[in-house]
């Protein structure tokens, strides 16, 4: 995967990843060992933040998350598994993949330890059926990562650690660290 790629470089590389589904997105970011400068008060600190990859990530247990992460974050993981194990590229799915998502669904939250609730059918439906990017999802998604590329580039102010998540249909725009013990902040 490209992650891993700008993983393997000798000069550290930013990796950011974004995937606009209708009405919600999703944001990725890994600055790998990442260095800035804070200002509390009258002084600056320098702060270090280690991230995850992006596999490491959503390799960690969905039981070892804390429980209030977005459902988003798990409805996303699911719509990409199946995309994965049906051999599609992201968005060729429709209403008519329900039933496997479904199945697919149940069997991660009794492999994870998930009630399903907490990934809600209709969120789940609207995955499937707005595969096109909606350009007011987009341009929100868009300008979080710009302010993100610039704070990386500049070394100054907290960086978003490792997701975004933004649904159109509540407005709301959630931060969250997922990432296994090593790197937890």
């Amino acid at each position: 995967m490209i992650n891993q790629k700008c993983r393997k470089l000798s000069k550290r590389v930013a990796f950011y990843t974004v995937e606009c589904r209708g009405s919600c997105g999703e944001m990725f970011v890994d600055l790998q060992d990442y260095k800035y400068s804070k200002k509390k008060l009258e002084e600056t600190i320098e702060c270090q933040i280690e991230y995850p990859s992006f596999e490491e990530a959503i390799s960690v247990p969905w039981r070892a998350l804390p429980r209030r992460v977005s459902k988003l974050y798990f409805a996303m993981r699911v719509i990409e598994q199946f995309e994965d194990v049906e051999g599609r590229n992201p968005g060729e799915t429709s209403i008519a993949d329900r039933l496997g998502v479904l199945k697919l669904r149940k069997e991660l939250c009794e492999t994870n330890s998930l009630d399903e609730s907490q990934i809600p059918d209709a969120l789940l439906e609207r995955l499937l059926t707005d595969t096109r990017e909606f350009p007011p999802v987009c341009a929100i998604i868009g300008g979080i990562l710009g302010q993100e590329v610039i704070k990386a580039i500049s070394g100054k102010g907290d960086p978003l650690k490792n997701f975004f998540f933004f649904d159109a249909m509540d407005g709301k725009g959630l931060i969250e660290d997922i990432s296994g013990p090593s790197t937890r902040s």
